[in-house]
């Protein structure tokens, strides 16, 4: 019998970057995974400005950026031919350090973060199964079985499942699952192909809405070295079929992205599913990513979801364990990220029923809304930011949550912390890569604060006050207790920083650091 103090099930994006995370923290996991190793199919390919903001903090942006492909255009076409060409090579600029989207393959992602994992001396246990699963006490005891066939109990203090939409912990908690599939059934196919719609010029760095009043089909580049991956609806006289190949709907692809299909490195269909489970919490056992949510792949929004699940949860578990916050923390898990899923389970819902399937509706969404209005629609710099902040997540927020409190002017306890860049380069994110609670201040510090900080044991930065600040929608002196995520927990006028003393006693929270200069 072995014990620790995290268990994870599931090795996918999820699972690995709460490991990742909790290491950060000074927790150590353990983390088991049924495959025999990273998966090899392309899956999800969108990382999120969001996403990358996370990786920051956990020091794995630089090699997620350079391993990736950044998208600089999207194209709108009809019938083999582009109609318009919009530029987003710098959709977030002024909002993000990341004003970008980022298309990586998630076996290349995967890889990636298994070795930074391996770096900080966790390895993943792969064809390792939870079998059971159950909270006795104080502990949770699990039953796994092994790659060598060995059956093992694991007694744990918390279990967190990231094991996907068949999500064997969701099951042993016995939470619902509930939502609806959809009648479609799509394909996606990762392929070497020669023609318009991969030509260097657009499919490099870029991808393209391939749109016809029967079909839609979306053409992005999947890997650096050149292949692309293929979404797009199965052809009407194709459904019911038991199994459909590459080559039934050869002829719908060719013709619709104008191009020659010249090798398939895999190809699979499936049917959108759009569900959201019933808690993502049962007592000490948790679930993360799809085991929690799944919904429509259109936006990228999946993968990102779950890693944003991953880091909420990652230092709110940690704080319990080393006694540094009451337990009552890991309530806010659940508060905060269900309300965002289901959120987003209803406009991915929406948003793919709109440019999808069989209906004159959609048809017209198809051949005049994405071809000629949006795209007019995003030439406006206002259309632009809003789309960044809904597409890079950038506009979640934890506005009901009991770990936000008060609002200054533009901003209110849960936003995301509003990023900005001095003169010297320098950033106000560049402090969170602590990963610890702290006090930021745009102007200059009362000395009431100072002593707030000290006594709750609280590092206090102080960032000079600019024009970029002002704009950004900070009050100058006024205080900010940002959390380990970066999101802002108190935001308050009173140099005596009562609001934020009161939430740090109300969750028990402590952490000791110095008193440092923001620009160093």
């Amino acid at each position: 019998m072995n014990s620790n103090s995290v268990l994870i099930v599931g090795a996918g994006p999820t699972g690995l970057v709460l490991a990742i995370a909790l290491v950060k923290c000074g927790v150590i996991p353990r983390i088991i995974d049924r495959k025999a190793g990273v998966g090899r199919e392309s899956r999800a390919l969108g990382v999120q400005a969001r996403t990358l903001e996370f990786y920051r903090q956990l020091g794995i942006a630089d090699c997620i950026v350079r391993k990736g492909v950044q998208v600089q255009n999207i194209f709108m076409r009809n019938n083999g031919r582009t109609i318009v060409k919009i530029d987003v090579k710098d959709f977030g600029v002024g909002l993000s350090p990341f004003p970008f989207i980022l298309c990586l393959p998630q076996d290349d992602h995967e890889a990636l973060l298994v070795e930074r994992l391996e770096d900080l001396g966790v390895r993943v246990e792969w064809g390792s199964e939870l079998l059971q699963v159950r909270v006795a006490g104080t502990q949770v005891q699990a039953m796994l079985s092994r790659k060598d066939g060995v059956r093992e109990e694991c007694i744990s203090e918390y279990v967190v499942g990231c094991d996907g939409g068949r999500s064997r912990v969701r099951e042993e908690l016995g939470l619902g699952f509930p939502g609806a599939s959809s009648q479609e059934t799509y394909f996606v196919a990762d392929v070497e192909a020669t023609g318009s719609a991969t030509a260097p010029d657009i499919a490099t760095n870029g991808f393209s809405f391939c749109l016809s009043a029967e079909d839609f089909i979306l053409v992005l580049p999947a890997r650096a070295s050149g292949t692309h991956r293929l979404i797009g609806l199965i052809p009407e006289k194709f459904k019911g079929r038991a199994e459909t190949i590459f080559e039934d709907v050869r002829p719908t692809v060719e013709k619709t992205t104008g191009t020659t299909i010249n090798a398939v490195n895999w190809f699979s269909t499936y049917r959108v599913h759009h569900r959201v489970a019933d808690h993502f919490r049962g007592d000490s056992i948790f679930v993360a990513g799809d085991a929690g949510h799944i919904h429509s792949p259109l936006g990228g929004q999946g993968m990102n979801t779950g890693i944003g699940d991953a880091v909420n949860l990652s230092w709110k578990l940690a704080a319990v364990l080393q006694r540094k916050a009451d337990p009552s923390i890991l309530d806010t898990y659940e508060t905060e990220r269900m309300p965002f899923a289901r959120l987003l389970v209803s406009t991915t819902d929406k948003l793919f029923q709109l440019i999808s399937g069989p209906g004159i509706g959609r048809r017209i969404a198809r051949t005049i809304l994405f071809l000629y209005v949006i795209p007019r629609l995003l030439r406006f710099s206002a259309t632009r930011k809003i789309v960044f902040r809904r597409i890079s997540q950038a506009f979640v927020s934890y506005g009901a949550s009991r770990l936000s409190q008060g609002s200054v002017g533009e901003i209110k306890g849960g936003d995301r912390l509003p990023w900005v860049v001095f003169d010297d380069g320098v950033d106000n994110y560049m402090p969170l890569q602590s990963f610890e609670w702290q006090i930021h201040v745009y102007g200059g510090a009362e000395e009431s604060l100072r002593d707030a900080a000290k006594a709750a044991d609280v590092t206090l930065y102080e960032f000079e006050w600019t024009a970029r600040v002002e704009k950004a929608g900070f009050r100058r002196n006024a205080c900010y207790l940002v959390r380990p995520d970066g999101y802002i927990a108190t935001a308050e006028t009173d140099p005596h920083g009562k609001t934020l003393s009161a939430l740090l006693s109300r969750f028990k929270v402590s952490t000791r650091l110095p008193v440092l200069d923001g620009n160093e």
